[in-house]
């Protein structure tokens, strides 16, 4: 189980200056953040901007991260005289390169496009965009360079993070050229090592493919995903099946994959003296408490993250987003994934930020010992 460097790159401050529900929002994000508040306060919204900024730092569209980017406008936005509306969002990323903010804003209507981007550090601006002509598809940016020229000035696709673009721009020959590529870099790692996570039970009573061995966000290839982590890592196996033991009714001796003769497995809990179970069986909780548990005992090797392939695992902070993180869980089961969640962040193996449900927040994620409460209700 790798254990992340305490300088690897990190999304400590979550941003919606006007998204959605929030206006003039900022989200401190500890290793372990619980949203809380009443349905309706915006805690899937706020889920929802960072797994957004973690495909734009990705290098995806505006399209692929927005589908339905009005549903994003803040409700009583007014359009302006070329009847055009959008939202602005942003995060600040820690690591070796101090705290670097980014800030976007992204027009909705009339149509999808990136209008503004800010790259800052303390003391200094590293990118700028603004969209200056509406009739191109591209907005001006400048960079600092700190050389002869303080300031190198290009166009950049306004469907695309400008952040992201960087390193293909910015040639690292001067010292100013190499802090925008250091800030560049650490917001793109800080934001890709991401994985949004809400377990679906109904494709885990499902056999899934064999091959199909990263596990995907709704968690529908649990049992292929079981079968690789049962093979290749004893002690994380083991943990496993000591928090299935915790949260699961009923004896468990075992939770594995039995493979099918059409190639697909599934997953079953294997209850002692030769009698097994088929996930099918399990109540919708007891699913989604153990898919979160393996969520939060594996690691970017395992989990369907765009994790940066040439960054090595140690120097990438991964970071969980559970919706609905209680959902389904009854108090004990909460209580115990609650703990493991403490647990494995206190350790730097993971940083979660999880939504939970008003009732749970009331009743025991105040008292989630490491987890630090932010309640959108108020």
């Amino acid at each position: 189980m790798t254990v992340l460097r305490r300088d690897a790159p990190r999304v400590t401050r979550l941003r919606l200056s006007a998204y959605a529900r929030h206006r003039g929002i900022t989200i401190p994000l500890a290793p372990f953040t619980a949203l809380s508040g009443p349905s309706g306060s915006g805690k899937s919204s706020a889920l929802h901007a960072l797994t957004a900024l973690a495909g734009l730092g990705g290098g995806a569209h505006l399209a692929d991260v927005f589908p339905d980017p009005r549903a994003y406008v803040p409700e009583r936005a007014r359009p302006d005289a070329e009847r055009r509306r959008g939202f602005r969002i942003g995060c600040t990323v820690e690591g070796p390169a101090g705290p670097v903010r980014l800030d976007l804003a992204v027009q909705a209507e009339p149509e999808l496009r990136v209008v503004g981007e800010r790259l800052t550090g303390p003391d200094v601006t590293y990118l700028e965009t603004a969209l200056r002509d509406p009739g191109r598809r591209d907005v001006q940016a400048a960079w600092h360079t700190a050389g002869s020229v303080p300031v190198t000035r290009g166009p950049l696709p306004d469907d695309l993070l400008g952040t992201a673009m960087l390193p293909l721009r910015v040639a690292g020959r001067t010292e100013g050229q190499r802090k925008v590529l250091a800030a560049a870099e650490q917001v793109v790692v800080g934001l890709r090592s991401t994985f949004a996570c809400d377990p679906d039970p109904r494709r885990m009573r499902v056999p899934a493919p064999a091959a199909a061995d990263r596990l995907h966000g709704g968690c529908g290839n649990l049992a292929s995903v079981l079968r690789r982590t049962g093979a290749e890592c004893g002690n994380r196996h083991t943990l496993l099946v000591t928090a299935a033991r915790a949260g699961l009714a009923g004896p468990v001796a075992d939770v594995r994959a039995e493979a099918a003769p059409d190639g697909s497995v599934r997953a079953v809990v294997d209850r002692g003296a030769g009698v097994t179970s088929p996930v099918e069986r399990l109540a919708d909780g007891e699913l989604r408490y153990l898919a979160l548990a393996l969520v939060l005992l594996t690691g970017p090797r395992v989990l369907a993250v765009d994790a940066a392939a040439e960054v090595p695992e140690a120097f990438q902070s991964l970071t969980v987003l559970a919706d609905g993180f209680d959902r389904a869980l009854d108090p004990t089961q909460c209580a115990e994934l609650t703990a493991l969640a403490a647990r494995m962040c206190a350790r730097g193996h993971i940083r979660l930020v999880a939504a939970l449900g008003e009732d749970s927040a009331a009743t025991w994620g105040a008292r989630a010992e490491g987890a630090t409460m932010v309640d959108l209700g108020r």
